[in-house]
Order: structure tokens, then sequence, then C-alpha cells
């Protein structure tokens, strides 16, 4: 099958650790194996991934240089070519028999996007209430509660046109495992000149992985996470896992719009659009994943 994998940031970072190269390194390593294993069951993957901590941190330091004020859409394009290159190196010296390539990844939004104004997507590291609060007075932050933290949100904008597509299919044809869409991918808008060019935005992984899978004619899409699977009453003592659903059963909006809500709407989308099914589930399952016997699985219904 052609299954778009989607990683989640604990594949890079585990909560709570510190961001160092080796902590990201190590994660990405385990990543791999349980890749590789789709990989040897024979799949053609395709893997997408976040950027959370990673850009946040990049925006720390650019905000402490002067005169260095990059925006968002080039942080984005700097750790996805950072993250890209551990995973395709650490992927490479797993399966040694296909070629792996990291693609920097355009893709459109609307400049009139409600996001714009609503900043939702967390970014960077986590603080304690105080700390955030201040640090948004600081430097004009919008903040936002992340379980018992607080980080900085930026606007995320819905994920409209993967503008690489053609490319990654050409790859992908060729037996190619390929590493793109990092972060969500670098978002654009049209100019009218007919041009394009980067706006201050992260665009959400899950729904930019969605879209790849659905422009790309993807038989599954599997997003890899650090929970077994869906719950419903998450954080309660009624929270029960789903196993299989129906997509027109089940909503985003009864989910966490920072977390598991993405997910939830990624998966909806990609099962209704296509007939083929998406699944939720944790990165050390992933073969049992596809498989049907662990995480939850999305279909379309029809």
């Amino acid at each position: 099958m052609r299954i778009v994998v989607a990683l989640g940031g604990n594949a890079l970072l585990k909560r709570g650790e510190p961001m160092t190269a080796e902590n990201q390194r190590a994660n990405v390593r385990r990543a791999a194996v349980e890749l590789a294993e789709l990989v040897k069951a024979g799949h053609s993957l395709v893997i997408t991934h976040g950027n959370g901590p990673q850009v946040g941190l990049l925006a720390l330091q650019a905000a402490a240089t002067p005169g260095m004020p990059f925006p968002l859409d080039v942080l984005d394009a700097e750790t996805a070519g950072m993250i890209g290159y551990v995973i395709q190196q650490e992927l490479g010296n797993v399966v040694k028999d296909r070629p792996v390539a990291t693609l920097l990844t355009q893709v459109r939004v609307d400049p009139r996007d409600p996001a714009f104004a609503t900043p939702t997507k967390p970014i960077g590291p986590v603080y304690d209430e105080a700390t955030a609060r201040r640090l948004a007075a600081q430097r004009g932050w919008a903040i936002a509660p992340d379980n018992d933290k607080w980080r900085r949100v930026v606007p995320s904008p819905k994920p409209l046109e993967i503008l690489e597509v053609e490319v990654l299919a050409f790859l992908v044809e060729r037996g190619v495992i390929v590493i793109c869409a990092g972060g969500g991918g670098i978002p654009v808008v049209n100019l009218d000149s007919g041009g394009i060019i980067g706006v201050e935005a992260v665009i959400d992984k899950d729904l930019a992985s969605s879209l790849l899978a659905r422009q790309l004619g993807a038989d599954m899409l599997v997003m890899l996470t650090d929970v077994d699977a869906v719950y419903l009453d998450w954080g309660t003592p009624k929270a029960r896992p789903l196993d299989r659903v129906q997509a027109g059963d089940i909503s985003a909006a009864a989910f966490a719009s920072g977390s598991m809500g993405p997910k939830v709407e990624a998966a909806i989308a990609f099962a209704t659009e296509t007939g083929q099914p998406a699944a939720i589930g944790k990165l050390e399952d992933a073969v049992e994943i596809v498989a049907g016997r662990r995480g939850t699985r999305i279909n379309s219904g029809g």
C-alpha cells in the first residue's frame, strides 16, 4: 500500500525532554526502526513530521539576535530541512535497499483564513503560566494552555494545495521513500502578479498530511503519536479508547483543538473523500496499526 505516515512530535522530542540534538536524534532513530518494519512489509511510505518545539526554539533565537527577525515561513523551511535530514539519515541507516529523500514542500493557504486573526497552533517550549504571561507581555505573543503548562500559539491556516505534489508523485512512483510537508509545509499565498510568497504561520501537520494523502492517491493515512488510540472523555475517569469508527459517527469538535482534534479532522477528511481508512495510534504500534490490530481506525462508512 501507499501510506502517508505523519510522525507526531514524540518521534522527535518526548514531553519534558531537553530540546537537544542528541535527544532528537535518539528519538528519530527509534522511529526509523518502526518505519523500516512497514517498508519491509512491502509498503510505500511518504513521511511527514511536526516541528512545533523546533520552530518555536528558532523563533526565540531569531528574536534574541538583533537584525535577524526571520519570519515563520523561513523558520518552517529551516526546521523541515533540519528534521528531514535526521529522519533521512537514520531511516537510510536501517533501510539500505531503498533511496530516501527530503523535499521542502510549499503549501498554499488562503490569506483571508480566519486563523490569522485567532492564533491556535502551539510552538516552542512549555512554560508555567506566570512565565508564559510575562513573555507574552514582553514579546507580543498569543499564549494558550497546553495540558498543565502554557505555550506560545501562532496562526494555523487550513492547507489548500500541496504545490510540489507532482514532484512527490514522480519520486514515489520510482520507489523513493519521501520525507516532505515537514511541520505542515511552508505556508504560501498567491500574489496578484501570479507568483507566491510565504506568510507568518505554521500549518497543522496532520491536516497537511491528510491533504497530501488525498492528492497523492494514498491507500491509507496513519498518524503516529504518543497515545495508543483516540479516547472519548480523555482525562476523565470515563476515558475509553475507540477501536473502529465510521467517519460520519465522529466529530473533531469533540476533541481538544490543540492535540487530538486536528488528527480526527484529518482522518475524517481523508476517509470521507477517498473511501480509504485513516488510523491514529502509538508510534511503537505502527505495524499493528496498519494491520488493523491496534489504534483507532476511521473508515469512510461508504
